[in-house]
């Protein structure tokens, strides 16, 4: 019986692996748990998505740029939440 919660959480993985790398280039806002009660909301270019890991180029001060790393799995257990801003519509991803 734990194999097949493993599969299921597994096809979940799929398919936000999917997801995210169907918005590859599109603008996104990340609203990231930090702990202890503390969130950061930035906003970035989804630049890749790799097979554990996806980037988000951000832009910093001082014309400097920042890349950050998110697994698929901190989406699934909502650590991340990615909102993807097309024009003025925003879709969830998950």
């Amino acid at each position: 019986m734990a194999n097949r919660e493993n599969l299921a959480r597994r096809s979940n993985l799929e398919e936000i692996r999917e997801n995210v790398k169907g918005y590859i280039g599109e603008k996104v806002r990340l609203k990231a748990n930090k702990g202890r009660k503390r969130t950061t909301v930035r906003e970035g270019v989804l630049e890749n998505a790799y097979p554990s890991i996806f980037v988000v180029k951000i832009k910093g001060g001082y014309n400097s740029v920042r890349r950050v790393s998110y697994s698929y799995s901190d989406i699934l257990t909502e650590t991340v939440e990615v909102v993807i801003c097309k024009e003025e519509k925003k879709i969830q991803i998950c």
